[in-house]
This record gives structure tokens, sequence and C-alpha cells, in this order.
């Protein structure tokens, strides 16, 4: 991995380079018909076609210094009469880091360029004056249902729990 967005991995015949810049995700956007974003949606969710996956590997090998027809006859090799499953992983891999960048891409800061720490205000307290709630109390008097549906997190009708609520305990008085 670089600051380039490549990366690098074991595939076909070794490791190989791969990078999408500007000049590549253009011709992949015009090969597939849909933008980088909507082509990584379908990569991940399932929904890729033939060409997402193919042309992602090509134009990743092209992009990270392979000559045009080397990256063809590895593309003829390993993608084209072989089951294209195997090759979504490293086609989604290529495309997040074309489109988020690889771990370390991000600078990282030594101790010489870390930022000077602000001074202190003269009679500048540090901490709160309000005292920490460390208690785990319920907002409510009255418990928690839990519903009988489905777990989807959906809210319909359906999956609601139907039960009559109860009314609400009458106070004492002091006699």
């Amino acid at each position: 991995m670089s600051a380039d967005a490549s990366v690098s991995f074991p595939w076909g015949d070794g490791d190989h380079e791969f990078r999408l810049p500007i000049k590549q995700l253009r011709q992949l956007q015009d090969l597939t018909g849909v933008g980088p974003k909507v082509l990584f949606d379908r990569l991940t969710d399932g929904t890729w076609m033939v060409d997402d996956v193919r042309e992602v590997l090509r134009l990743g090998l092209i992009g990270g210094g392979m000559a045009p027809v080397d990256a063809l006859q590895l593309i003829n090799a390993y993608v084209d009469g072989e089951p294209l499953a195997p090759n979504v992983l490293p086609a989604q891999l290529i495309m997040t880091a074309a489109l988020v960048g690889v771990p370390d891409d991000q600078p990282e800061v030594g101790e010489g360029d870390a930022p000077p720490e602000k001074p202190e205000a003269k009679g500048a307290k540090t901490s709160s004056p309000s005292r920490k709630s460390t208690a785990r109390g319920r907002s409510s008097a009255s418990p928690r249902k839990r519903s009988t549906g489905s777990r989807s997190g959906s809210s319909t009708a359906a999956s609601r729990v139907t039960k009559k609520p109860t009314p609400p305990a009458k106070k004492k008085r002091p006699s």
C-alpha cells in the first residue's frame, strides 16, 4: 500500500499492484455505464455485472503500472473463462482504495510534528464543576415492553405489541 491509493496483493500468478487514478476511473465509468460509487455498491451488494469485476481488475493493473497488453493477458488467464466470484473481493479492494484510500495513506504525526499544547489560562479549572452521574436508572417508572414481532427493526403495526396498557398506580394520600 502507498500514499497514491494503490494496493498490492497476490492475484493470478503473483503479487500485483492495482490503482485506479482518475484516468482509469473515467474509462471504467465509460465501460460500465455507471459512476465509481454505484460500481462499488454493485460489487459490495452482490448486484455486480461481468464487466464490473473484469474491468476493475484490468484497469487497476494498468493504473498500477502494468502495460495494457500484459494486463489483458492476465485478465484472459485469470478472469475470462473462470468463475467470477473469486475475483469480486479483489475488485472491491481496488475500488475501496480508489474511493477512500488505504490506511497507509493517512499522514502520521511524529513527535516533532505534534501541535504545541495551549498554555492554560491563569485560574482556569481543569475539571467541570458538575458532578458526574454514574447511576443507570430508568427514565420511566413502568417496565419496558418487549416486542414479540420480528427483529428486523420494522415498525409496522403487525409487529407491534397490542397489549392493553396498564393504568398508572394511584398515589396514597397521607391520613
